[in-house]
């Protein structure tokens, strides 16, 4: 199964729907929204596309977030979500709170990813491999991630960005 994340759209529905069709288009059959998506149209382009989200330290409102995305049939995993998906254990959160990822490498989990920092990183702490697929807003360029677990293989995927920036 591939894995689409993305990460910190701080309201920008249009370049999270662009993220999306680009991941959609590389294959992604789940998509996982690491936090910092500030409004309601940024759940909606994540909808009918087997996602799951987090909230980041610029979702304000995450209880009207989050009854949002239920509503809408978004899965909500705040502050740290955990799947599995071809035998590996993929943790996700967005990245500020310091604690629940290192309670995350600390359980072994084989991929954490994050954002928060709006820079894409792929590193290793001990026998978790930690991914940040960069950002969709304030960074030099608006980036996604595309994970295949069984092969462990990451694809970062630039997003286009609209006329606006």
């Amino acid at each position: 199964m591939l894995i689409g994340v993305l990460s910190d759209s701080h309201g920008g529905a249009d370049t999270t729907a662009r993220a999306v069709r680009a991941l959609l288009d590389h294959g992604a059959q789940m998509l996982i929204h690491l936090g910092d998506l500030e409004a309601e149209a940024v759940i909606d382009e994540l909808v009918g596309h087997n996602a799951r989200i987090v909230f980041g330290n610029c979702d304000w409102d995450e209880q009207a977030l989050a009854h949002y995305a239920e509503l809408v049939g978004v899965r909500v995993d705040h502050p740290l979500g955990l799947v599995e998906v071809d035998g590996k254990r993929i943790a996700f959160t967005h990245g500020h709170l310091a604690r629940v990822m290192q309670d995350a490498i600390n359980d072994g989990v084989d991929y954490l990813f994050y954002g928060h920092t709006h820079a894409v990183s792929d590193e290793r702490c001990g026998c978790t491999r930690l991914i940040n697929p960069g950002a969709l807003f304030r960074a030099p360029r608006y980036t996604a991630a595309l994970l295949d677990p069984a092969a462990d293989h990451l694809r970062i995927i630039e997003v286009p960005k609209g006329p606006t920036g």
